[in-house]
């Protein structure tokens, strides 16, 4: 093995399936899984929607109950966190005062939530979501009668959020400073579809709209908002989901390259060799792109993780994996395979109206990904095509009666993907 020790600050998903990984593979040293969730590892994507209704159980948000670690020797430290590392002697620095050696350091440190830099945001009843006590906290607040609630953003978080609280009997608004919803994350296709079945289920959604201003009551809880124009709306819970920023600090405290997360080469390593970054806090060399990104999802959290355990037990492994992404708001299932950002030229495939459809996204005539809104056997061919490589056209697409899962097809020549950009200071 390469190393006997290894220490993963940061016990979300990428963390817990790096320790995961590491024993499949048969890495027998010792791993010790720190991270300041005092519940454990467990799944986020549940905490915007079911565990908010009230479907998912606390106990079903864990990854794997506590036997789990002490049957595959891995020492959990629930509730703890990092707070330094001293890369010459190879240990890390608990916040307890408690120093821990390393061989191999794992940063899977995540992301915080941003806040709005308005007046009033500290008010009480304005929240994030990112973890359980989070989730625990806003259920709690969506359980009774109906409250007037404002969701600001209109990205993933803040439309399942809002879609949920609706279902809920709530009375919600959405306000996007963007000028529509999913702005960095899908198609104007999309985009439309997805806010026409909100609104059509009684959310008021405002785009191109700024929040200046909350206003709280004597008790110091938020009732009105203010939006740039000066309109004003009633309040009674702010659910902010602005994105988020990396948690970069440990590395940019010990000199380790930084630039909108912690860039690492094609096998998710830092600057050091003895310590890797990965998940939603690490800016890694993406094939797809040609550049360096930074993802937030649960695919790229486990399938780095699997690198970066292949590294560990010496199969060094670039990450190539094809990015995707889900999410799920009232009967839409919105999946997205690739990365379709930086696309030219669109083709929709299905019954829009109808709420099942495929946008294939090209740039210079090359597949470079799908959206698919319940149609799911389009993502999973999408995936596949990706993976392998396809030669699938616009003008292919674009014939009538074109059915993605009767394209078999195999690519005419071998692509090669464009090359990733240079390593770059921050900021990137």
């Amino acid at each position: 093995m390469a190393t006997d020790s290894v220490v993963v600050a940061g016990a979300g998903q990428a963390g817990f399936d790096t320790a995961a990984a590491l024993r499949s593979r048969g890495f027998r040293g010792r791993i010790t899984l720190i991270g300041d969730e005092p519940d454990g590892p467990g799944r986020r994507p549940p905490l915007s929607k079911g565990y908010l209704a009230g479907t998912v159980l606390t106990e079903e948000i864990a990854l794997r109950p506590p036997s789990f670690y002490t049957e595959q020797d891995i020492e959990l430290m629930a509730g703890h966190r990092v707070a330094s590392i001293d890369r010459e002697r190879r240990t890390v620095r608990l916040e307890s005062g408690l120093r821990l050696p390393y061989g191999t350091l794992v940063l899977a440190t995540g992301c915080r939530p941003r806040t709005l830099p308005v007046p009033g945001a500290s008010l009480a009843g304005v929240l994030t979501l990112r973890d359980l006590a989070d989730a625990e906290d806003l259920r709690l607040r969506l359980t009774g009668p109906a409250r007037r609630i404002v969701v600001v953003g209109a990205g993933f978080i803040g439309l399942e959020v809002a879609a949920t609280a609706r279902r809920l009997g709530h009375e919600v608004t959405v306000v996007e400073a963007q000028p529509r919803a999913l702005a960095r994350a899908s198609t104007p296709a999309m985009s439309e579809r997805v806010v026409a079945e909100h609104r059509a289920a009684g959310v008021r959604v405002l785009l191109s709209r700024e929040v200046t201003a909350l206003y709280g009551d004597d008790s110091g809880r938020v009732r009105v908002m203010e939006l740039d124009g000066g309109e004003r709306i009633a309040a009674e819970l702010v659910v902010v989901g602005i994105g988020v920023v990396p948690r970069a600090e440990l590395a940019l405290a010990v000199d380790l390259t930084v630039g909108d997360g912690i860039v690492v080469d094609e096998r998710l390593r830092t600057d050091d060799p003895d310590i890797y970054a990965l998940g939603d806090c690490a800016r890694f060399p993406s094939p797809h792109a040609g550049r360096h990104i930074r993802l937030e999802s649960v695919q790229n959290a486990t399938d780095q993780a699997r690198c970066v355990a292949a590294t560990i037990c010496g199969e060094p492994t670039p990450y190539t994996a094809v990015p995707w992404f889900w999410s799920e708001q009232y009967a839409l299932r919105l999946q997205m395979a690739g990365l379709t950002a930086e696309h030219d030229e669109t083709v929709t495939v299905g019954d829009v109206e109808g709420g099942r459809f495929s946008v294939f996204c090209f740039r210079d005539g090359r597949l470079v990904g799908v959206e698919s809104l319940n149609r799911p056997a389009d993502h999973a061919i999408t995936r596949r095509l990706l993976a392998a490589g396809t030669d699938l056209s616009p003008g292919t697409v674009r014939q009538p009666g074109f059915d993605l899962k009767t394209f078999t097809r195999p690519p005419s020549s071998v692509r090669s993907h464009a090359p990733a950009q240079e390593k770059q200071t921050a900021p990137v």
